[in-house]
């Protein structure tokens, strides 16, 4: 990491410390200057932050009741940490699409996401005065009235379908929300992203977004390659989403989409959620300088009801860089290994934002956004409120 890098971090972990210390030299500047309203202490206090894929998790920590646990037969309950759950509450964020089942490696694609679902469940219940599992837009509203946060169970891989539209309906009876067709090689209902035929939709393919349709569950498209995105965009009856992405046009990836992709999405009402990932920019190092960036080229094409953001990270950030990166390369090592990898990530990229990290980030990016021009208004609806007039059209108000 450059020393600029390093400077970088070491001033997104100051941030969280900044936040820490106004919370608590808040009640003696009220005693000096008397009340002040919480829109006036945080401008974006009113905002609804909602993340259309990210997680809730402490990367500092080594957390046995993850996924690959239920993939190994282990059915340990899932716990969040004070850490993550303190760090979700400073962000503001009001509800976040979390990744659950099975998306790659051992198990059975099925009984890993029945179990996984499972698992969610009774993390909700054990945390119940921190958490709301989210089955409509309405969940999303009340954890905001009742400062919770919101989990959306949602898949980043169709494969626990088989060959079974029956199980379409019994995740929706468990309430997962969003299920993305793909992940980024080919299944059997399309190609993902990193599938050089790039041959589209399969005729199940067609039937799973019909009966996708059918449970009014959202059909999510980020991962897929360009063919089928545009298939299943066609083939809808109801808006679909690509909850987490970048614009090709700015970077030319294949995780990125195209502005034909973009645009046919928004034109059926839809939504897309732009990404905190290395795939913003050719070097992998992502700032929040290329989030604005494309942020702004999809609300030229999209218009601005139809952008968001999708971070694909936690809100907690890392502390120790050295460790991290001889993770992280091992993890990109063994996702190459796998085939399920993509081209634009390695071991020295970074799969968030360098200056935008932390539970400040959510204001940050607004901050920025609004010293570019944008107004109030525009800024809420991509925090959150462009999810909420779409999750009311898929799941209902």
């Amino acid at each position: 990491m450059s020393t600029e890098d390093q400077e970088t971090v070491r001033g997104a972990g100051a941030s969280r410390r900044a936040i820490l210390g106004m919370a608590v030299a808040a009640p003696a500047l009220i005693a000096v200057a008397g009340p002040v309203s919480a829109k006036t202490a945080d401008p974006w206090a009113d905002a609804i932050i909602v993340n259309a894929l990210g997680g809730l998790s402490n990367p500092n920590t080594r957390d046995e009741d993850n996924e690959s646990s239920i993939a190994r037969g282990v059915r340990k309950p899932r716990r969040l940490d004070a850490r993550t759950i303190q760090d979700a509450r400073l962000s503001g964020v009001t509800a976040v699409n979390c990744t659950l089942g099975y998306v790659a490696g051992d198990g059975d694609p099925y009984e890993v996401s029945v179990a996984s679902v499972a698992q969610y469940d009774r993390m909700v219940r054990e945390q119940s005065s921190d958490l709301i599992k989210v089955l409509s837009a309405a969940d999303i509203l009340r954890a905001k009235r009742e400062n919770k946060i919101g989990l959306i169970y949602g898949f980043q891989n169709a494969v626990m379908v088989g060959d079974s539209l029956e199980r379409i309906d019994v995740f929706n009876d468990l309430g997962v929300r969003i299920i993305q067709l793909t992940y980024n090689p080919a299944n059997h209902l399309g190609d993902g992203s990193m599938a050089p035929e790039n041959r589209g939709l399969t005729p199940f393919g067609h039937e799973v977004v019909a009966r996708l349709n059918a449970n009014r569950i959202m059909v999510d498209l980020s991962h897929s390659g360009q063919q089928t995105c545009l298939d299943a965009a066609r083939a809808s009856t109801q808006p679909i989403s690509i909850n987490h992405t970048g614009c090709r046009a700015l970077t030319d990836l294949p995780r990125n989409k195209t502005d034909e992709e973009l645009k046919l999405v928004a034109d059926k009402g839809g939504f897309v959620g732009i990404y905190f990932m290395p795939f913003l920019n050719k070097e992998g190092k992502v700032r929040a300088v290329d989030i604005v960036e494309h942020i702004e080229h999809a609300l030229k094409v999209c218009g601005e009801d139809h952008v968001g953001i999708g971070t694909d990270g936690p809100i907690t950030q890392i502390d120790d860089m050295e460790t991290y990166k001889s993770a992280l390369a091992r993890e990109v090592a063994d996702r190459k290994a796998r085939g399920i990898g993509a081209t634009g990530e390695g071991p020295e990229t970074y799969p968030f934002a360098i200056d935008l990290r932390g539970p400040t980030q959510f204001r940050d990016l607004a901050d920025r956004l609004k010293a570019r021009g944008h107004s109030t208004t525009r800024i809420e609806k991509i925090l959150g409120g462009n999810f909420v007039r779409y999750a009311k059209d898929i799941w209902g108000a």
